[in-house]
């Protein structure tokens, strides 16, 4: 069922963006939660966005078994994966489930700080860039962000923050792309 609900919305974002699907802009983000020590537990939700449409999938409960379809998405070089540390991400899925992507990744704050001749942005956060970037505000609550991210099912709160991540980071780099960003 939940490879169904997967592979819908993505058939759904390639046929709403069927004449741009070339230089897609995709927002991404992954949670985990946080450990006590110095090792990082697995990658526990994979958030994509594109537009006002954000799929939150809980891989850590995959059993090590995807969606081709994801899979098939998430190595699509056509598409422009942005986010903050994205290939942080990435290499992230591939260590924890031996997802092995190869997407054109783009680190937000790289493209900021080029875009806006910040040096400065290369360190910042998503908060920061919104502010900048979007000029909005974000609430990104300390809670939630720390929160059990594995959870089976996870709160209002968390998908309400997973969401939004992946929406800002969409945002941002749509705005650089048409202000700065030639692919």
């Amino acid at each position: 069922m939940i490879y169904d609900i997967v592979s819908n919305w993505i058939s759904a974002i390639k046929h709403l963006n069927r004449y741009k699907l070339y230089n897609l802009v995709v927002g991404l983000d992954v949670e985990w939660r946080p450990s006590c020590d110095s090792v990082r537990n697995p990658a526990a939700t994979v958030q994509i966005c594109i537009g006002n449409r954000c799929l939150i999938y809980q891989i850590i409960h995959s059993t090590n078994r995807f969606p081709q379809s994801l899979i098939d998405f998430l190595s699509n070089d056509d598409f422009t994966f942005v986010g903050v540390d994205v290939q942080s991400d990435f290499n992230a899925l591939k260590t924890d489930y031996e997802l092995t992507c190869n997407p054109r990744a783009v680190d937000l704050r790289m493209l900021a700080a080029s875009a806006l001749d910040r040096p400065d942005l290369h360190q910042a956060v998503l908060k920061t860039l919104a502010s900048l970037v979007l000029g909005n505000e974000m609430n990104k609550s300390t809670t939630v962000r720390t929160s059990n991210w594995d959870a089976h099912c996870l709160t209002d709160e968390q998908v309400n923050y997973a969401a939004i991540d992946a929406f800002v980071s969409y945002k941002i780099g749509e705005v650089l792309k048409a202000c700065y960003w030639s692919l």
